[in-house]
């Protein structure tokens, strides 16, 4: 069903008659080089069932290891979450069949989580600041992939046949689950997003992930219920699953929104159950029932003894973490002498790190915002993804602000340069010479195209020489045209100026 099949109650009327309650549920893929519980490889863009071994196939037999710079990365996570850190945590067994765990469990963790009882605080679009109570942050491993074919974008729906990846299964998660958050009211979609893109912030910085949400290294769970104003009771929630964009995020709270308030208000019935979330339009589609915890039958993993963290190493790792985003904001902001409102736009367009990033590669503060916030943020908004989510880096970007700054490329140019790499055609070097991009600096080809320029503007000179000197910029047009702008604009300048005298 598409958003227009749904009979959704016009936004403002589910804020009079419904106050939402929401728990937001972040699955982090830590970088790790082996899986949570195996010395398989971790690699990416592995072939399909490359990265598999006895542990994460769940063969007869096979004994799982806990991975230690696994539980290191979730200290790290719990520590900048402002959580308590548990000198003992224990691993369950979480049962449920489903064609991408092998053995029909997962190895997770229970009553007893690695972190518990933190906070985090995000900046919404105006500068509110909003607490988000963090319930847990838990290890566990990561089941396999499934492709679905025949059915639209990917997924179940309409699928004619599945295929199952085993590669992600056991790798590393750090599962975050919030308490819940209410009082939100119209603000709701908005805390969501905001909250998701702090921690996605948080755990790049921390570096025990890249979180990108787009490859599924950090995917979120949106849970959501209404219940009628004025009342305490939490109403039956349902859980929209694998969301990967932060506009997703917030579009997905606000259909939920929408459909139970008139599913409610019609004397529907509000089903605990999952929902997939569809990038087409925003809706979210059913899924299935949703499991209580009693489901799953958790029970301790008799394979895993229980994780013990000493005081010691905790304090030693909370002494390694690195500037968190929210202070690092504020000092470039007073470095840079920012106002407010232009860092409020360069977070919330996702541009801040990249042109942080930029500028610790050796560029210019100010060029490698003015490359970021225009000409990417265009090219970002043509693909319809997020700017992070470019094929580009920022130490790429860089060095094409670099090149300008030398005179090789001028700023056509660099933008030729910067859609080759975001065509997959190389790196920037690479692009430039496969192109033939640089700078003609050859003082005879120049010069050539000048005097051909003058002599086919004859008007133009006689408005130069009659004291009208602006109208030089059609001669540098026509030079750069002859050069298919290849020309030193500069150099083109100073020769007009030369031969005009």
């Amino acid at each position: 069903m598409t958003a227009a099949m749904y009979d959704l109650m016009d936004y403002d009327e589910v804020l009079e008659k419904f106050d939402p309650v929401m728990g937001m549920e972040v699955h982090v893929e830590l970088n790790t080089n082996t899986k949570m519980f195996s010395t398989s490889g971790t690699n990416f863009n592995a072939e399909p069932n490359s990265n598999v071994d006895p542990v994460s196939l769940g063969l007869p037999g096979a004994l799982p290891v806990v991975n230690h710079q696994g539980v290191e990365g979730a200290i790290r996570i719990g520590l900048a979450l402002n959580c308590s850190i548990a000198e003992s945590s224990r691993f369950a067994r979480k049962n449920y069949f489903y064609p991408d765990q092998p053995k029909n469990y997962q190895i997770s963790q229970y009553d007893e989580p690695i972190a518990y009882d933190g906070y985090l605080d995000v900046v919404l679009e105006d500068g509110t600041e909003w607490r988000v109570e963090i319930e847990r942050a838990h290890m566990e491993e990561d089941t396999g992939k499934l492709t679905h074919l025949g059915g639209a974008d990917g997924r179940i729906h309409g699928a004619t046949a599945s295929l199952v990846d085993c590669n992600r299964a056991g790798i590393p998660l750090i599962e975050i689950v919030t308490k819940p958050i209410e009082g939100a009211g119209a603000r709701a979609p908005e805390v969501a997003k905001a909250y998701v893109s702090a921690l996605r912030d948080l755990v790049a910085a921390l570096g025990v992930s890249d979180a990108r949400m787009d490859q599924g290294s950090m995917r979120v769970d949106s849970n959501l219920s209404l219940r009628p104003v004025g009342t305490t009771e939490f109403g039956t929630r349902t859980e929209t699953k694998n969301i990967n964009s932060l506009k997703s995020v917030e579009q997905a709270v606000r259909f939920e929104m929408q459909r139970q308030a008139q599913v409610i208000t019609d004397g529907g019935e509000i089903v605990q159950e999952t929902r997939h979330y569809q990038e087409t339009d925003g809706s979210t589609s059913k899924g299935r029932p949703k499991e209580t915890a009693e489901d799953y039958r958790y029970f301790n993993d008799p394979d895993l003894p229980p994780v013990h963290v000493s005081r010691e190493w905790v304090e030693e790792i909370r002494q390694t973490l690195p500037e968190m985003p929210w202070i690092r904001r504020a000092r470039i902001q007073k470095e840079w002498g920012l106002k407010d409102e232009e860092m409020r736009d360069l977070v919330n367009a996702g541009a801040l790190d990249l042109i942080i990033a930029t500028a610790e590669q050796g560029a210019k503060p100010a060029d490698a915002r003015s490359w970021w916030v225009s000409y990417l943020t265009g090219k970002a908004n043509e693909q319809g993804v997020e700017l992070a989510a470019l094929d580009i880096t920022p130490a790429q970007v860089a060095r094409v602000i670099v090149l300008v700054g030398e005179g090789k490329l001028t700023n056509k140019l660099a933008r030729q340069a910067v859609d080759g790499v975001l065509n997959g055609e190389g790196d920037v070097d690479e692009v430039v010479k496969a192109r033939g991009l640089e700078v003609v600096r050859d003082d005879g080809a120049i010069e050539k195209a000048v005097d051909d320029a003058l002599a086919a503007n004859p008007d133009i000179v006689e408005k130069y020489k009659a004291g009208n000197t602006k109208v030089t910029g059609a001669i540098v047009g026509a030079v750069m045209k002859a050069t298919q702008g290849k020309a030193d604009p500069g150099q083109v300048n100073k020769l007009i100026a030369q031969k005009l005298k």
